[in-house]
């Protein structure tokens, strides 16, 4: 399953190879409340067509028709401010005293190999970083190892694409598979592992790493900062119990384990066991995901997604 930035940049890449006058609308910064996150895209053709959001409102209405009448970026990239007036944020749908800034951009058919290496790298679960030079409008792109935040300044605009964190799932099973699919169009890096042969064998969603092993072992080798995520799936303390115990002690900003309440204590009494603190015991979240009554396998699968949005918005 595809990202929101994998759909936008992908269909901008076939508007470009079709011909088409293409726009790309990218929100570098907000002041207030602001209906989408800094980095999030918009792109457009001259022609109207339209893939993305920035507002979910009156927003890509007012660019489109001001890029069709020929008002924005037509020599170089420019930056449009949304917000400034209490009656132009409740035409356009926006919250009371929020603010958008919003950098255009015409996409010209020279730029094609720039952004086919951005979608080769998004299709491979990779990191790239985009600068656009805003004198210019030159855009170039390199390959890094990690996400980096949005930088926009009076010079150019940086911006990376690519997983955000990694999600290292211990299980592979009908949850996982749920989770794994969901967490994808979220720009999460999908690892999977599991001991059991038989397991790995039926998986067949794309665009996640499987990896046969003991989970203590992939978890010390995977797990190498804090834009890590650890969840044990299988209900088996034999496996669980042991990527628990690497879990607790690496660096990763959020450590979870399925089972219902009742289970979660049993597990809590074990782990001293196996050598790990009190303080180190009380990172875990368990029963992992937000109470929201969920039973089948997609159900907690949004109520585990639910609660790591709201952790990673809250920074």
């Amino acid at each position: 399953m595809d990202s929101i930035d994998q759909q936008v940049l992908r269909q901008l890449q076939a508007w470009m190879e079709a011909g088409e006058r293409c726009y790309l609308c990218t929100i570098v910064s907000t002041v207030g409340s602001s209906p989408r996150p800094v980095g999030s895209l918009l792109a457009c053709t001259d022609s109207g067509h339209v893939v993305g959001s920035l507002s979910g409102g009156c927003v890509e209405e007012d660019l489109l028709q001001r890029l069709q009448a020929g008002e924005l970026a037509q020599a170089r990239p420019e930056c449009v401010e949304y917000g400034v007036a209490a009656e132009e944020n409740e035409r356009l749908g926006l919250p009371c005293g929020g603010r958008l800034y919003v950098l255009v951009e015409r996409i010209g058919a020279d730029q094609q190999d720039v952004f086919a290496h951005i979608n080769a790298c998004l299709g491979q679960r990779r990191c790239c970083r985009r600068r656009v030079d805003l004198a210019s409008g030159e855009i170039t792109v390199d390959d890094t190892d990690h996400y980096q935040p949005l930088v926009y300044d009076e010079l150019s605009l940086q911006q990376s694409f690519g997983p955000r964190y990694l999600l290292l799932l211990v299980g592979a099973g009908q949850l996982a598979h749920c989770l794994a699919g969901m967490a994808l169009m979220l720009d999460y890096r999908v690892v999977v592992c599991d001991p059991r042969p038989e397991m790995i064998a039926d998986w067949s969603l794309e665009g996640v790493e499987l990896v046969q092993g003991m989970p203590d072992d992939v978890v010390r080798e995977r797990v190498l900062d804090k834009y890590a995520i650890v969840i044990t799936l299988t209900h088996d303390p034999r496996i669980d119990d042991m990527a628990l115990m690497e879990a607790l002690t690496s660096p990763a900003c959020y450590v979870g384990a399925l089972g219902s309440v009742r289970t979660s204590a049993k597990r809590r009494e074990r782990l001293p066991k196996l050598g790990l603190s009190e303080q180190q015991i009380a990172r875990l979240h368990a029963p992992v995901g937000i109470s929201i009554g969920s039973k089948t396998p997609p159900e907690i699968a949004v109520s585990i997604l639910a609660e790591l949005t709201r952790m990673r918005r809250q920074g």
